[in-house]
């Protein structure tokens, strides 16, 4: 079994980048066995495997909305409004405007998990390739790089994705467009941090002595054990990404009404929280309950790659 090192990185923000276990050397004909072992470790976790059933199902129940949701999201009765949680025809209850509640909780679940992993998705690509780049270049590629993303990391994440949404406009694009750009220095960080411990292995100078071109170290060599640590890293952001997405939507810069989204449904119900506080409530514990799924199914991750010898 390889051993492996962690590594953690200090966002400018004050906030803590999450250790991530960088292999200490993968060869490459052994690297599906370690990570074969990485899945079984992880499914001897009885944590992680709980969270990643919750989002298994939270996502089923997003995708087949249309066909489990017990009535339409948008039809509305002003004589039905605020029914409270065990009502025998709305059984979570409405909201303000006669909407059934459990049917637009499962219809958010598609926008505000949109809105969440896709911005992670695309800055584990750009951020990733950034890192790679700076870290096995060095010199002034790397001095370039970095110093741009030092820039961003001089704004807290919450003001700068409101800032972004603020300037660009309300709307879902351009919500996903401000959490990416936030998203994007964090993995650029953990990927040159990681890639600049990597790129001095000896298998990577082995390779490099061989005359193998540049572009097919870091492909062979390189690419395979970057990118697990950061995969691992980019999923604890998942849950960043959605409380910051919602947060975008409860303030009136990310999804529109009439449409449903768990952040949208808290702004729009926050004027029944004295009337009927547990259906207010109901939109923030699906967020609490998806983040903190996606934050355990992280750490359990996480420890699954902490292989000591």
């Amino acid at each position: 079994m390889t051993a492996t090192t962690p590594v953690s990185a200090s966002l400018a923000t004050g906030d803590p980048v999450a250790a991530v276990a960088v292999p200490e050397a993968i060869p490459v004909e052994a690297s599906r066995g370690y990570w074969g072992s990485v899945l079984r470790r992880l499914a001897r976790d009885p944590v992680a495997m709980a969270a990643a059933f919750v989002i298994l199902a939270i996502v089923l129940a997003a995708i087949f909305a249309p066909l489990i949701a017990p009535m339409d999201p948008f039809k509305g009765s002003m004589v039905r409004r605020l029914r409270h949680v065990g009502d025998a025809t709305y059984w979570l209850g409405s909201d303000e405007l006669g909407r059934d509640m459990l049917t637009r909780l499962l219809y958010a679940g598609r926008l505000s998990l949109f809105m969440g992993v896709l911005p992670v998705v695309i800055a584990f690509f750009v951020g990733s390739a950034l890192g790679i780049l700076a870290g096995y270049a060095g010199g002034w590629v790397n001095t370039l790089i970095m110093r741009v993303v030092d820039v961003f990391f001089a704004f807290p994440s919450v003001l700068l994705a409101i800032a972004l949404s603020g300037a660009l406009g309300a709307g879902i694009l351009n919500s996903i467009v401000s959490l990416t750009v936030v998203f994007v220095p964090q993995i650029t960080r953990v990927a040159e941090s990681v890639t600049v411990q990597i790129r001095n292995r000896d298998y990577v100078e082995a390779a490099r002595v061989s005359g193998a071109h540049p572009f097919t170290v870091v492909r062979v060599q390189v690419l395979g054990n970057v990118l697990g640590p950061v995969f691992v890293y980019a999923t604890s952001l998942i849950s960043v990404s959605m409380i910051l997405a919602s947060g975008l939507s409860f303030l009136g810069l990310g999804v529109k009404p009439p449409e449903p989204e768990w952040g949208l449904m808290l702004n729009t119900l926050r004027t029944a929280i004295y009337v009927n506080p547990l259906v207010a409530a109901l939109p923030g514990v699906m967020i609490f309950l998806t983040s903190i799924s996606f934050n355990l199914l992280s750490d359990g991750l996480r420890s699954a790659m902490e292989v000591r010898q």
